[in-house]
């Protein structure tokens, strides 16, 4: 399904059609996690707090082994 960017007050964003907002639960005031996929896209999905948790402690393990995982990459 194609959507398209637009100016929403001095902001940027989507128009997500009324189908789509009924199936996923949409509702204002809900929040959401956007995550990079390996293809780099992204995803959104229901927000999370154990995943938020992961996420950040993945982050931190990342950043501390930077070097180590950047060798084992070759």
């Amino acid at each position: 399904m194609k959507i398209e960017a637009k100016r929403i007050g001095n902001s940027t964003g989507f128009v997500i059609p009324r189908e789509v907002v009924v199936r996923l639960g949409i509702e204002q005031g809900k929040s959401f996690f956007l995550t990079e996929t390996a293809d780099g896209g992204f995803r959104i999905a229901p927000y999370d707090p154990d995943f938020e948790r992961a996420m950040t402690a993945v982050d931190e393990l990342m950043d501390e082994y930077r070097d180590t995982l950047r060798a084992l990459a070759k």
